[in-house]
C-alpha cells in the first residue's frame, strides 16, 4: 500500500477509496475482478496493487484490512498474491505487483505471490513499522527509523541503508521516497523522469510513489509533484485542503478534508471517476 492514507489508493487502472461506514468503493477497469469488494465491510484500509511499467496488461488485485486483523483481497491471483484469507493480527497492507505484503503487530511481515526477484524476501525483517511495495522491490522502516529494501536493484531502488530518521516509505517502478520525520523526503532510484527530485521538498505530512511521478502532502494541504507528466498526473499545484495523496501509473488522487476527492491524469477505463464516491474516511497509515 502506498504510504500517506488508509483510505485512498490509486493503481494501474483502477482507484479504490475506503468510506466512513467501513465499505469500500473502487473506479475504473475491473477486467480482474479486483472491483469485487460489495461485500467487504468493517475495512479499516485499503490499498491496489498492479503492474506500474508500460508492458502490463492491467491486470491488479485489491486488499482491504479489516479491524479485526484479517485481510481480504480480490482481483488477479495468479502468482497466489491473493491468498491471504488465513493472515491474522495484522496491522497494514502493502499489495505490489503479483504479491502482497502484510505487516503484523510484533514487527514481522508477511508475504504472499511472486519472488522470482527476491521481493518477498521479507521473513527475516524485525521492527518494521511502515512498509511498501513496487514493482519489483519491497521496502520498510524499522522501529529505528532506519529502512530496509529488498528485490531488484538495477537502478539502485533499493539504496536505502543509509536512510535515518524515517516515518514512511514508498515504492514505485523503479525508485523508492523516505519520509524523514523532520518532514523532508529522501529518494533512490532512476532519476530519468525526476521522480526521485524531492530533496528540496519540506514541510511534508505524506508522501507516495506512483510508476514515474512522486506526490507529497504539505502541512498546510497543499501538494509537490515531480516526474513524468505525460498524463498530467503531476498537475496538482491548484489543490487545497489536502489531507492526502495516492500516485498510481498515471493518474493522482488526492483527498480533501471534508472527505471529497480531486483526481489528475489519464481517465482511461474510468479510474479517475470519483466525483460520485460518497465522502471517505480519514484514515492515515
Amino acid at each position: 500500500m502506498r504510504v500517506g492514507s488508509a483510505s485512498l489508493a490509486a493503481g494501474r487502472r483502477h482507484s479504490a477509496g475506503l468510506l466512513r461506514d467501513g465499505t469500500v468503493v473502487t473506479a475504473g477497469s475491473t477486467a480482474a475482478g479486483e472491483g469485487r469488494v460489495d461485500g467487504w465491510a468493517d475495512v479499516v484500509a485499503v490499498a491496489v496493487g498492479n503492474v506500474h511499467t508500460a508492458r502490463n496488461t492491467g491486470r491488479s488485485h485489491t486488499v482491504g484490512l479489516l479491524a479485526d486483523g484479517t485481510v481480504r483481497a480480490a482481483g488477479w491471483n495468479g502468482d497466489g498474491q491473493c491468498e491471504v484469507a488465513a493472515w491474522r493480527g495484522v496491522t497494514a497492507v502493502a499489495p505490489g505487483w503479483r504479491r502482497t505484503l502484510g505487516l503484523l503487530a510484533d514487527g514481522r511481515v508477511l508475504a504472499a505471490g511472486r519472488d522470482a526477484e527476491g521481493q518477498c524476501g521479507v521473513h527475516s525483517w524485525r521492527e518494521v513499522v511502515a512498509l511498501s511495495c513496487g514493482d519489483w522491490h519491497s521496502v520498510a522502516v524499522r522501529a529505528d527509523g532506519s529502512a530496509v529494501a529488498t528485490g531488484n536493484n538495477r537502478r539502485g531502488q533499493c539504496a536505502v541503508t543509509g536512510w535515518h530518521g524515517l516515518a514512511a516509505v514508498s515504492a514505485g517502478a523503479l525508485h523508492t521516497v523516505g519520509l524523514r520525520a523532520d518532514g523532508r523526503a529522501v529518494a533512490a532510484g532512476d532519476r530519468t523522469a525526476g521522480a526521485c527530485e524531492v530533496e528540496g521538498w519540506r514541510d511534508l505530512l505524506a508522501l507516495d510513489a506512483g510508476s514515474y511521478h512522486t506526490v507529497a502532502v504539505t502541512a498546510s494541504g497543499r501538494v509537490l509533484a515531480t516526474g513524468d507528466n505525460t498524463h498530467g498526473q503531476c498537475e496538482v499545484g491548484a489543490w487545497r485542503d489536502i489531507v492526502a495523496v495516492s500516485a498510481g501509473s498515471t493518474h493522482t488522487l488526492g483527498l480533501r478534508a471534508d472527505g471529497t476527492v480531486v483526481t489528475a491524469g489519464n481517465n482511461a477505463d474510468g479510474r479517475c471517476d470519483t466525483a460520485s464516491w460518497p465522502r471517505l474516511a480519514r484514515g492515515v497509515s
